[in-house]
């Protein structure tokens, strides 16, 4: 046991506490306002021209000044944002790593790194997956966030890997809000495609705390639609709750939808 007499002798233990006690810089995570994955759907369902409107969409969302002005905004004026492309369960590419940005000349630096790099093309179709590698990244995205949010985009239902609303439910729990972007451009082919993809999305993909989706229905939306997602996610703004609820109008989505598809695809 340790004694220590006199004025001096305090000093020298409360110096020896503060210095036991105080936060190593090295360790120290840098506080944010939202880690962002943005997880974007390259499966093969998606013809060439999609995907390159998609990318170019998100390009042009992080050079426009509604993005910077919604960082800006922001309690602490950064965000951190990683981008992926998906498709397959075990199919997930890191195209940009986390990125800080907090201010217009970070996120121009995220366009352009974003744009430089081909986009890659793959096969089935896994949210799950997706998912699951987006609360992955969120664990190590070297921030302190107020907000995690993984923002799912694709044009079909979860085909593959398993079910996505246990991958969906198991995020939320973690306190991560999951939004999307569903694609509907094309009609219904029963290949790889469902009916209301907006519909499946709202009832077996998103979830969390002011989760919402934006559908595309034409291509000249892309650009507008991912400009929307990305300063509504950034801001944190929530839609005003309605004060009139309309009544139930439709059965809620079968969440294996696409895994029914798919199983009766390889069907003799």
């Amino acid at each position: 046991m340790m004694l220590v007499r006199g004025l001096p002798g305090v000093v020298l233990l409360l110096s020896l506490v503060i210095v036991l006690v105080r936060p190593d810089p090295a360790r120290a995570e840098l506080e944010a306002d939202l880690a962002l994955v943005l997880a974007v759907d390259v499966s093969r369902s998606m013809d060439s021209d999609e995907q390159q409107l998609q990318r170019d969409g998100f390009v042009e969302a992080f050079r426009s000044q509604a993005v910077h002005e919604a960082v800006r905004k922001g309690v602490l004026g950064r965000v951190a944002v990683t981008y992926i492309e998906w498709s397959g369960p075990a199919e997930q590419n890191v195209v940009v790593p986390w990125t800080v940005i907090d201010g217009p000349a970070g996120a121009a630096a995220f366009a352009e790194r974003l744009a430089s790099i081909p986009v890659q093309r793959v096969f089935s179709t896994s949210i799950s997956g997706a998912i699951d590698f987006g609360v992955k990244l969120l664990a190590e995205s070297g921030v302190e966030p107020l907000r995690r949010v993984i923002d799912i985009s694709g044009d079909g239902p979860n085909n593959t890997g398993r079910i996505v609303t246990l991958a969906r439910n198991e995020a939320v729990a973690q306190g991560i809000t999951i939004n999307g972007l569903p694609f509907m451009l094309k009609r219904p082919t029963g290949m790889g495609d469902i009916e209301n993809l907006d519909l499946y999305y709202q009832d077996c993909v998103i979830g969390g705390p002011g989760a919402f989706i934006i559908p595309v229905r034409e291509r000249q939306q892309f650009a507008g639609a991912i400009r929307t997602k990305l300063v509504r996610e950034i801001a944190g703004e929530l839609e005003p709750e309605a004060l009139i609820k309309p009544a139930q109008d439709r059965e809620r989505f079968n969440c294996l939808v696409g895994e029914i598809q798919r199983r009766r695809q390889r069907e003799p």
